[in-house]
This record gives C-alpha cells, structure tokens and sequence, in this order.
C-alpha cells in the first residue's frame, strides 16, 4: 500500500493531512488524487509513487484517523478514577467520535467499498474497532483484577460496552435521518450505557 521505505516521516504527514483536508471536504467520491496532491503540495507523480490509488490512500489516512482519535478516547484511561467515571468519560468521546462528520463519512465509505477493497475493510477493522476493543478489554481486565468489577470476557463485555453506546442515535445518524444530535441525547445514552452495564458487571 505505502512504500515505507522511500516515504519519510515529514512527508508522509504532509500528504496524509492534504488527503484528510480533502476527504473531509469532498468525501470520497469527489475527491481525487489530483486535488489531494494540490492540497498536500505534492505532485501527481509523488503521490503515485507513494499510493497506488485512492483506495491506498484512504486507507492510510484511515489508519491515522483512528490512531489520533483513540489516543484521545483513551487518554484518561489509566487513572484511578471509580469505574464508572472512567466508563462514562470513554463512552462519550467514543459516542462524540462516532457521530462526528469524519467518523461517519469513514464508516461510510469503508463500508460501501468493502466488496471491492475488502483491505480497505481490515484496515479500519483492526485500527478502529478492534483496537478500542482490546484496549477497553485490557482496562476492564485490570478492573476485574482489582476486585472493582466481575468480568469473565472483558473482550465481550467491551464490545456490549461500546454497543450500548450506540443506542438510539448511531443508526439514526448513519441513514442520516439525525444530522446533528445534540449533547443533551449523547449524555442521555451513554449515561444509559453506563448504568446498565454497572448493573450487569458491578462488583
């Protein structure tokens, strides 16, 4: 997908942030590569020699979407707050990422390209979903450890976490039938999400 070797650091970021400018701007059918080398300052023939097309590409500014934004989720992770303090800050930055325009467009677009670019799907898979999985699986493991929660498959309960965190406004969104979901509906679920999955897996 990306000649690691001939791309730098520095120029990687730069063509990656032109790519993430235009994808956000135009979504994935209307941009091109043309226009993602215009923004990146990059010619045509760099970024060819770089990506091999456009799917390649989105994929890597996929891959660096959902490394930014998970750093963010999970920022506050490891400090000692209660369970539930943690679950709810995790619970609404995950909501807020989800129904942001960039995650949805990316959903989106992994979504109705899958059949042709089935990589393109594994990518987001394994950089999005499965690593918030297994970093709030971990959490809870420690928690279990430490006598806070009781959870035989931290793995399970992390996917129902994040599940219950979709409730009532993730599909709405998606079939973009709620545009714009206010904070007072995001704070609704997830603190909906918390309290039943406390109820299921409070020590």
């Amino acid at each position: 997908m990306v000649d690691a070797e001939a791309l730098s650091p520095e120029k990687r970021v730069q063509i990656l942030d032109g790519a993430a400018a235009i994808f956000a701007r135009d979504g994935y059918e209307g941009a091109s590569m043309s226009r993602i080398a215009q923004e990146a300052n990059v010619s045509k023939g760099t970024l060819y020699n770089h990506f091999e097309g456009k799917a390649q590409l989105f994929a890597a500014y996929v891959e660096q979407e959902c490394s930014r934004k998970l750093s963010q989720i999970f920022e506050t992770i490891d400090t000692d707050d209660d369970p539930a303090a943690t679950l709810r800050a995790v619970g609404d930055r995950m909501a807020r990422m989800m129904l942001s325009p960039t995650g949805l467009t990316i959903y989106r677009v992994v979504v109705s390209e899958a059949g042709k670019f089935p990589e393109l799907a594994r990518v987001f898979y394994e950089a999005g979903p499965a690593k918030a999985t297994g970093t709030l699986a971990r959490w809870l493991a420690r928690q279990a450890e430490r006598g806070r929660l009781r959870v035989a498959d931290p793995e399970f309960a992390a996917d129902q976490f994040f599940a219950l965190c979709q409730t009532r406004l993730w599909m709405r969104c998606k079939l973009q039938m709620l545009p714009d979901p206010s904070a007072a509906e995001i704070d609704r679920v997830v603190h909906g999400a918390v309290a039943m999955f406390l109820r299921t897996y409070a020590a």
